[in-house]
């Protein structure tokens, strides 16, 4: 039994989850989805998003019934958006009430994004249970709101501030809590192009790309390739770059988007990317180093997503300011050619890992709806 489910554990019939924008949000409720069809294979599990959002696509892709309600930012700043939101958020919680009537939730299990304050109401208001999932180590304003009702509230980072909190870690799909990087590697290259015997860096921004990491690797393709170091760059779909063919030195293969990011991590000895909690799950469970370059707006939550990796050894952290050209010819370079270095990080970052993570979170939904 995965995740500690207990064997007295009544089926359940029907849950709502709510979740979406980006796949920082997406990916915990896909993987919770996962882990809930194989628990429950009965049970109607319904996904709950916004307009505009990934889970567009993502949601239908999985084989999951998605239903959209309009996307209700919460207001930052006094402006026309501030006078029109008590009156945007009241339509969409009535619109998440009608979908929460129609599928009738034994509990709804928010993720975070615009999606879930309206589902928390909805449900608040119809005394159905719930529960919480925050994934970032500063918690959202979806989430802040969502604590304060239930006390089934789960948290990816033990430095997470949330009410009634549980730190479970990430909820990850199985094709990365049971990735074993070691066995496939050599195939893992050829699909994407990538020669067998030549040090790999993964570079990906995540579902929307980064423009800093993209053009620093754009003015380094050359320097790269002539050093025997072979990329993996993904850019985002919308941020492609155009880069005159590299002759004589390693492959550079620009892809706009992954879905297989098991191959991605397989093929690669190291990874470039924002900090990001998800990625920062992911790469911590697969034993995938990295060099960490927070995305520098926001709350801060990128830099501290990736304390832990990087204080256990398995991580560096570049602020995005120094993360320049010069930075990779002085710094990233010379630790592609360490291969012992690489493997250091390597067993440090897996110390980290959330393998068990979508289990755990399953058996909190159950035991929400027995009040157990």
């Amino acid at each position: 039994m995965s995740g500690g489910q207990s064997p007295q554990s009544a089926p359940l019939r029907s849950v709502l989850l709510a979740g979406g924008g980006t796949a920082g949000h997406i990916s915990p409720l896909l993987a919770t989805a996962q882990e809930l069809a194989a628990r429950h294979p009965q049970a109607r599990i319904t996904v709950l998003g916004s307009e505009g959002g990934l889970e567009e696509r993502l949601v239908p892709e999985a084989g999951l019934e998605l239903r959209l309600i309009p996307k209700v930012a919460f207001p930052r700043r006094p402006n026309s958006a501030a006078v029109r939101f008590p009156v945007a958020l009241r339509g969409a919680i009535a619109e998440a009430g009608a979908v929460v009537d129609d599928v009738d939730p034994q509990v709804v299990v928010g993720f975070g994004g615009f999606v879930s304050p309206p589902a928390f109401f909805a449900a608040k208001r119809r005394g159905i249970p719930m529960v919480v999932h925050e994934q970032n180590a500063r918690p959202g304003l979806a989430n802040r709101a969502g604590a304060r009702l239930t006390p089934y509230v789960a948290t990816t980072f033990r430095t997470t501030q949330l009410p009634h909190a549980r730190v479970i870690g990430m909820p990850l799909r199985t094709q990365i809590s049971r990735l074993d990087r070691s066995v496939g590697r050599e195939a893992a290259r050829a699909f994407f192009g990538l020669r067998p015997d030549l040090p790999t860096v993964l570079v990906t921004g995540g579902s929307l790309g980064a423009a800093r990491l993209n053009s620093t690797f754009a003015q380094r393709a050359r320097e790269l390739s002539a050093a025997g170091i072979q990329v993996l760059h993904v850019t985002g779909r919308g941020k492609e770059i155009d880069l005159p063919p590299v002759l004589g030195g390693a492959p550079y293969v620009v892809l706009p988007y992954v879905d297989r990011m098991d191959l991605a991590y397989t093929a690669a000895d190291l990874a470039v990317t924002r900090s990001g909690a998800g990625m920062v799950c992911e790469l911590a469970t697969v034993g995938l180093p990295a060099v960490f370059v927070p995305l520098p707006v926001g709350n801060g939550e990128q830099k501290l997503n990736a304390a832990e990796m990087v204080a256990a050894g398995g991580a560096q952290l570049v602020p995005d300011e120094y993360f320049t050209p010069e930075w990779v010819d002085a710094h990233l370079i010379p630790l592609l050619r360490d291969e012992a270095r690489l493997q250091e990080m390597a067993m440090a970052a897996r110390g980290s890992g959330h393998g068990e993570s979508a289990g755990t979170l399953v058996t909190m939904i159950e035991h929400a709806t027995t009040g157990s």
